[in-house]
């Protein structure tokens, strides 16, 4: 299984499949964008201020993918002790904390509007404060050493019990009175939104997800490059010491 999704992995980040992502991820983003701007209809009670929904729900998913990806590369490396594993985490760590910050940006001027402030301890944003206060602790754990089998198994721990935050992050609309809304799209009920707004949501999800891939190929070529040139500048001092 390991070895399998190694070589997966190898194929996706080649520079023809980065190319072809970020193709792929430019159309559908301008598809996402024409969807939520001009043939999704405004809501009924909030009028053009709910289009922040068609960037903010995706940067949200976008963030848990990319923890979720640290997760299962943690566990992946602490049982391989191999490095490409430990790259996956680091890169979709970074990924996840940029679109955590935004995801609580476009809350925030979606919030002042509709409820009046931009903050407030609801429990929906306070787990997602916390979410990001933890993966941005794990970024910098990786800068504490220079010993890169400590730095990488320190942050695999992290990264793996951080992910429980998760969980907590989307359960928190149901386990706690909140001001935010609950899902409106995976209910037991179905969806409750209309059918233009679903197929805008969806679009833009789609297309983050694409444009997740996109920045992880192109954030793992950067980081094999970065070893590298570690490699080369460490080579003649350890020639010099033997």
């Amino acid at each position: 299984m390991a070895a399998t999704a190694e070589r997966a992995l190898g194929r996706a980040t080649s520079r023809g499949r980065e190319r072809t992502l970020g193709i792929a991820a430019l159309l559908a983003l301008g598809v996402s964008g024409v969807l939520s701007l001009v043939v999704a209809p405004p809501d009924a009670v909030q009028g053009e201020v709910q289009r922040i929904m068609y960037v903010h729900v995706p940067a949200a998913w976008l963030a848990h993918l990319s923890f979720f990806v640290v997760f299962v590369a943690s566990i992946a490396y602490l049982r391989t002790k191999k490095t490409r594993w430990d790259r996956v985490a680091a890169a979709s760590a970074e990924i996840g904390v940029l679109f955590t910050a935004l995801a609580i940006v476009l809350g925030m001027l979606w919030g002042k509007p509709v409820w009046g402030t931009w903050w407030t301890w609801d429990p929906r944003l306070t787990t997602t404060a916390v979410l990001l206060l933890i993966y941005v602790s794990y970024l910098a754990i990786r800068r504490i050493t220079d010993n890169p089998s400590r730095r990488a198994r320190w942050a695999a721990v992290v990264g793996i019990v951080g992910f429980v935050d998760v969980p907590i992050v989307h359960l928190s609309v149901v386990w706690w009175r909140s001001l935010h809304q609950g899902s409106t799209v995976f209910r037991l009920g179905g969806p409750e939104i209309e059918g233009t707004m679903l197929l805008a949501l969806l679009v833009g999800v789609a297309a983050f997800t694409v444009t997740y891939a996109y920045l992880m190929t192109l954030r793992l070529r950067v980081g094999r490059l970065e070893e590298r040139a570690a490699r080369e500048a460490l080579s003649p001092l350890v020639g010099a010491e033997r």
